[in-house]
């Protein structure tokens, strides 16, 4: 069985000192205008210093109009990569691996965030979204890899593309929300085109030991289970990034769709030939035998969310006793304070799970 502690390799880019990542959290501290804030510098270096092998930042928005939330880190401008180098260099010297995701909220953008109303692959009515010209198309891939550039430049290792959660790659992905007609819309692999083009132009833009990585949803957001392992054994197949990161809420639950139902949602992603991309997964992993125990049913490595905001330090500690028992939930606010999450982190953190706050 595959140890948490470790190395793990990968096809390009430096190797992980453990199986340990940092989930890319939203957490709402950054300046408005993109800018990294100390707060979210704090957040990121705290984990990078308490071993993870990899730190992510969160979702980092490629245009300006792709804002999904307030205080968002941005990198769709040169404004930013003052803040970027300055994250970037602190992430690698603490010996983990420095990733910028790289996303846009499409649709869930909310038009009092970016001052206009939002985009998408197709008009939606619910949310007020028009569509996508083919040129912005155009655009839009070119931003992403105009991000990845700058996160290069930066100092990043690497990248992650966020095509998950009904952010704008999951959207086109989706024929609930994709109801083009051009070469981006229609079957399956048009609604994916979008993905691979940006993956190649990542490619031939940065350098050759420039890590990729992809982040996919299984279910939900008018997707279905069938075309995310097809989309998922494509991605694994062509063998051009070097890591999947399947966002599946809980690792050990089963398949909404009753017919998948009667074995684990994970395991329908580690079952498929991986070539040399590691597969990693995020959901509810809060304690040292869970995350043992996803290692064991097949991933290459685990990404912590909750776990790592209660416990800066979860990979160090684990170092030191593979028995340690995490801090329970609910804790006070002083101690999230002092755990790197600032009152800006915590005020999202409360309207999403209360259940962390004694106070």
């Amino acid at each position: 069985m595959l140890h948490l502690l470790e190395p793990l390799s990968f096809s390009h880019g430096p190797a992980m000192k453990n199986r340990f990542m940092l989930a890319p959290l939203t957490n709402q501290q950054s300046h408005e205008d993109g800018r990294l804030s100390d707060e979210e510098f704090r957040w990121l270096t705290m984990r990078a210093e308490g071993g993870f092998g990899l730190t992510m930042t969160c979702a980092s928005h490629v245009q300006a109009i792709g804002k999904g939330f307030p205080g968002q880190l941005g990198i769709w401008s040169d404004d930013h990569l003052p803040g970027l180098r300055r994250l970037a260099g602190a992430i690698k010297a603490q010996n983990s691996i420095a990733i910028a995701q790289l996303h846009h909220a499409g649709m869930r953008a909310p038009a009092d965030v970016i001052g206009a109303a939002p985009v998408c692959p197709s008009d939606n009515e619910k949310t007020g979204a028009r569509a996508l010209t083919h040129a912005e198309v155009k655009q839009l891939i070119a931003d992403f890899i105009a991000a990845a550039v700058r996160a290069e430049r930066a100092g990043f290792d690497g990248v992650e593309l966020h095509g998950a959660h009904s952010y704008m790659l999951c959207q086109f992905f989706s024929a609930e929300f994709n109801r083009r007609e051009d070469e981006y819309g229609g079957t399956f692999e048009n609604r994916s085109r979008i993905l691979f083009e940006i993956i190649d132009g990542v490619r031939s833009r940065c350098r050759e030991d420039f890590m990729l990585g992809v982040r996919l949803t299984p279910e939900r957001f008018g997707i279905k289970l069938a075309e995310a392992v097809q989309l998922a054994q494509r991605v694994l197949r062509e063998d051009k990034i070097d890591f999947l990161d399947m966002s599946l809420w809980d690792v050990f639950k089963e398949p909404e769709e009753a017919e998948y139902q009667g074995r684990t949602l994970m395991s329908y992603f580690t079952e498929l030939d991986r070539r040399n991309v590691r597969l990693g997964v995020a959901g509810k992993i809060r304690t040292p035998r869970e995350a043992e125990a996803t290692l064991a049913a097949g991933a290459d490595w685990i990404m912590l969310g909750r776990a790592a905001m209660l416990q800066h330090d979860f990979p160090n500690r684990y170092k030191a006793d593979p028995a340690f028992k995490p801090v329970p939930m609910p804790v006070t606010r002083q101690y999230l304070k002092d755990q790197g999450l600032s009152e800006k982190f915590q005020a999202y953190v409360q309207g999403r799970w209360p259940e962390f706050f004694a106070d």
